[in-house]
């Protein structure tokens, strides 16, 4: 299986994916903690992916998603953006409306966290 395939798998099947620089207990950006810290303070669950493990995570990332920089916030497979606009929709509450409008909402009940590893996952390209 592709990275491409991978990150598909994960867009598919996680409510919030975060793809960052580094792990949500190990935050290796400024800007990947404050995509986290927001969806924190929403209350979403994340899945989150570290694409610091290869550089054809990111370039696989980019191909699929059309964004260039990281962190890139997903919402049901619908990129939201980055830690400004992220931290934008919050401010304006729209972060929150979407996470009810697209997960429900009961979607805080639920509330945690987890890292997805693609490399150990994926084939050899």
């Amino acid at each position: 299986m592709t990275y491409t395939d991978k990150i598909q798998e994960v867009l598919d099947d996680s409510d919030v994916a975060l793809f960052m620089k580094g792990t949500p207990d190990f935050a290796m950006c400024g800007n990947s903690d404050r995509a986290l810290q927001a969806l924190r303070r929403a209350g979403a669950s994340v899945t989150a992916v570290d694409i610091l493990s290869d550089p054809q995570i990111r370039a696989d990332l980019s191909a699929i998603s059309g964004w260039p920089t990281i962190p890139q916030v997903f919402v049901k497979g619908e990129l939201i953006g980055g830690a400004d606009i992220v931290e934008e929709l919050e401010r304006s509450g729209e972060l929150e409306q979407t996470l009810l409008d697209r997960l429900g909402d009961d979607y805080r009940s639920t509330r945690s966290e987890s890292v997805v590893t693609l490399v150990e996952e994926a084939v050899r390209r």
